[in-house]
């Protein structure tokens, strides 16, 4: 929606050249892509990467059925402009182009003495999970490792970029992921330590990568089993570049900029409510969990259940057992309830906005 600010408005407003590269899938049509958004220039593809499978697809007619292509547009043209269709090749393929694209951008940026946001969006480890030649072959252990090498190299050249054009002590870097591993089989990853696939409720899918870059403000090395939520970015970020977020709405993400820099020794937050499409699966409240419905794996039959399981994750980290005993930590309740009060509160000072709300969609302003 028009009405909706994102990292990309705010750091514009604030002076900053911003762009995105690689898949989108947020909204697609005049009013809903990247450059009216904020960002001055987008390339890749509106929705997903294995919309690659259709042309080797023998029950696929491209005189019939749509026709999925890389898109480009730049901040001023009226619509994208369509490039190559998305293909296996060119999916392979498509990383080197988003790396030559951010590596122009931010070098025009750092020329013009103009601070800069790249939201990079990398292709792997996205199924189909196909390593580019320079790649294949290159770890022993097949395609899946061999993406996860190049995943690594793309991110060591933007990175290398940063140090040679002497802006990496002023540069906020952030690698993370959005949701928990495919389940797919040709292309299925792991979670590691925990149990669960995206489109599901496990664990799994609930705790992803992350790793922040800022030298001389985020200590190397350090871990933390603290809850950081993907909506604490926007907050932390846009402060962390001088900017206000909006005061007119409802704001989910805390500002987390002085936990990551030292200055506070925990997380601002405590828990969060987790949801799959429009229900809520469960909350969680530091290393506890109430499931609501139960879905570990995306194929596997959601279940809503009659009575909530309370899981301890430092006993239980998979997550196995009907009741946690011996000690049921009942007393866990308090703070779920109070998390998904807060919750509701919010709604009575700003409603849910409803699916395919027209781009002039305004909710109704909060409550005073």
């Amino acid at each position: 929606m028009a009405w909706e600010r994102t990292l990309g408005d705010l750091l514009t407003d604030a002076g900053y050249a911003c762009a995105a590269y690689g898949k989108w899938h947020v909204g697609e049509g005049p009013g809903r892509w990247p450059t009216d958004k904020g960002f001055a220039e987008w390339y890749g593809p509106p929705r997903t990467y294995e919309e690659a499978l259709w042309p080797t697809d023998p029950f696929y007619d491209p005189g019939r059925d749509p026709v999925s292509r890389m898109l480009e547009i730049r901040r001023g043209e009226p619509d994208v402009t369509e490039r190559e269709q998305l293909t296996l090749d060119v999916r392979r393929d498509c990383d080197t182009e988003y790396v030559r694209r951010a590596t122009a951008f931010v070098r025009s940026a750092v020329d013009a003495e103009t601070p800069f946001f790249v939201y990079f969006n990398h292709s792997l480890m996205h199924m189909p999970v196909i390593p580019r030649a320079a790649f294949t072959g290159r770890t022993g252990q097949g395609d899946w490792a061999d993406s996860l090498l190049e995943l690594d190299s793309d991110f060591g050249t933007l990175l290398d970029l940063l140090g040679t054009l002497g802006v990496a002590e002023d540069t906020i870097v952030v690698f993370a992921g959005d949701n928990g591993p495919e389940d797919v089989l040709l292309w299925r990853g792991s979670p590691g330590y925990w149990e669960g696939s995206y489109f599901a409720g496990g664990e799994g899918n609930l705790r992803t990568p992350c790793i922040v870059r800022w030298p001389g403000r985020v200590a190397p090395g350090g871990t933390s089993n603290d809850i950081m939520h993907v909506t604490d970015w926007f907050t932390t970020l846009v402060h962390a570049a001088g900017a206000t977020p909006p005061a007119d709405r409802v704001i989910d993400g805390l500002d987390q900029l002085d936990w990551l820099t030292g200055r506070e020794t925990a997380s601002r937050r405590e828990g969060y409510i987790y949801w799959m499409g429009p229900d809520i699966y469960g909350v969680k409240w530091h290393d506890f969990k109430l499931v609501l419905v139960a879905q570990r794996y995306m194929t596997d039959s959601a279940q809503r259940l009659a009575t909530p399981r309370l899981i301890n994750l430092i006993t239980d980290p998979h997550e196995r057992e009907p009741v946690s005993l011996p000690h049921l930590h009942s007393w866990t309740a308090t703070h779920f309830n109070r998390i998904l009060g807060e919750f509701h509160a919010s709604l009575r000072r700003e409603p849910l906005t409803p699916a395919r709300a027209p781009l002039d969609h305004v909710p109704a302003p909060p409550a005073g």
